[in-house]
């Protein structure tokens, strides 16, 4: 898993044809990192206690720096 890795998902909402309103488009959101981990190994790297209570995990392997309405890449 590389550093800082951001793992995000799209989908398109279905629009009727007969809907009054604008197409909403291609829609994206992030996952998680513990999603794409089948276990946590041993001995993992280990944010600081101070860095671990800012970023809401002890783990840096599983932060996910969540960014609202951000787009995938490539």
């Amino acid at each position: 898993m590389a550093k800082n890795q951001v793992y995000t998902k799209s989908y398109h909402p279905y629009h009727s044809t007969d809907d009054p309103c604008p197409d909403p488009g291609e829609k994206h959101y992030s996952t998680p990192p513990h999603l794409y981990m089948g276990f946590q190994p041993e001995k993992l790297p280990q944010f600081t206690p101070k860095e671990a209570l800012q970023k809401g995990t002890l783990w840096p392997a599983l932060y996910d720096p969540y960014e609202k309405n951000q787009k995938l890449k490539g």
